[in-house]
């Protein structure tokens, strides 16, 4: 089944720098993509997609680590991440979401450090839990010929940590999502084509990262840079072209405008980028990439459209 709304939120643990991008698919075939806007309170959310696809299947991509690192999991006894999604936060699980705020506290339930700066060092976080720096990456975290590795998932310092955002996603989103059963995460429900059902929405983990290659993108320079996302822009609007994806006139004066000068370009640039690469795969130009490894399956999860 292919969904009706294609929906990529740049998340970040600031509500104020969390943007999404949709893209409408027809059943007769077609596609229009719009342009970016605020993605609003996450406890409302799922509810305003499954509104505005009208009963039909909704596909939502995050821009944040969905799954635990193998090594980890299996020194923490968890073999299922969506059913222990729920349980965080809760009862053993209390201080799951609490960074731990001295090297002392960081444990296999309180995995997240450190609560501030000051002092904080990664190899208390390796020591703290007893693994590797190696072992806090999941297999699609990790480096590959296109791209750098991504962030380990329990740092929570500095501009490159996904730590905060993975905290907020979890517990303000997905775990309500769940237990709400209006939501599925993918791969951990199967095929994405399986997984998508009207009235239902199934969250995909992206990263616009590993996306620019997908889209023939080359970002020369820091996205923060108005310079360096015009010039990114004209890949972007030449893959809409060939892909046969119309786009609204605001979201094309946006992407040839470098999404603007503004501090939230560069999540407004991420959005499209991570909307752009979710179409990629809907649309059937690249494979969802899932490996059939039970650990990927089960506990780690996968980055959509990713296959290195």
């Amino acid at each position: 089944m292919r969904p009706t709304l294609v929906v990529h939120a740049d998340w970040s643990a600031h509500p104020g720098k969390r943007w999404l991008a949709a893209a409408r698919l027809m059943p007769a075939g077609g596609c229009a993509a719009g342009a970016p806007q605020p993605v609003g309170e996450p406890d409302a959310l799922i509810e305003r997609l499954l509104a505005a696809a009208g009963g039909g299947a909704v596909l939502l991509g995050l821009d944040l680590p969905v799954g635990l690192p193998a090594a980890y999991a299996r020194c923490a006894g968890v073999n299922d991440f969506p059913a222990l999604l729920p349980q965080l936060g809760q009862g053993d699980w209390a201080d799951f979401y609490r960074p731990a705020e001295r090297p002392q506290d960081i444990s296999l339930r309180r995995p997240f450090y450190p609560a501030r700066p000051g002092g904080a060092r990664r190899r208390h976080l390796l020591d703290g839990l007893g693994l590797a720096a190696d072992e806090l990456l999941r297999r699609c975290d990790r480096r590959t010929a296109e791209r750098s590795a991504a962030a380990a998932l329990f740092w929570t310092l500095g501009p490159q940590q996904v730590g905060k955002a993975a905290i907020a996603g979890w517990r303000d989103l997905l775990a309500p999502g769940l237990a709400s059963g209006r939501l599925t995460l993918w791969p951990f429900a199967g095929r994405l084509e399986d997984a998508l059902r009207p009235g239902r929405v199934v969250a995909a983990e992206t990263y616009p990262a590993e996306c620019y290659r997908h889209l023939g993108v080359r970002l020369t320079g820091s996205k923060r840079s108005l310079e360096a996302r015009r010039r990114a822009g004209a890949a972007l609007l030449a893959w809409a072209r060939d892909a046969g994806v119309a786009l609204e006139p605001a979201l094309t004066e946006q992407i040839a405008g470098g999404f603007g000068v503004g501090a939230d370009g560069e999540d407004r640039f991420d959005a499209v980028v991570g909307l752009f690469g979710m179409l990629n795969v809907v649309l059937g130009r690249r494979a969802p990439g899932e490996p059939p490894d039970d650990d990927v399956r089960r506990v780690e999860g996968w980055i959509l459209g990713q296959t290195a």
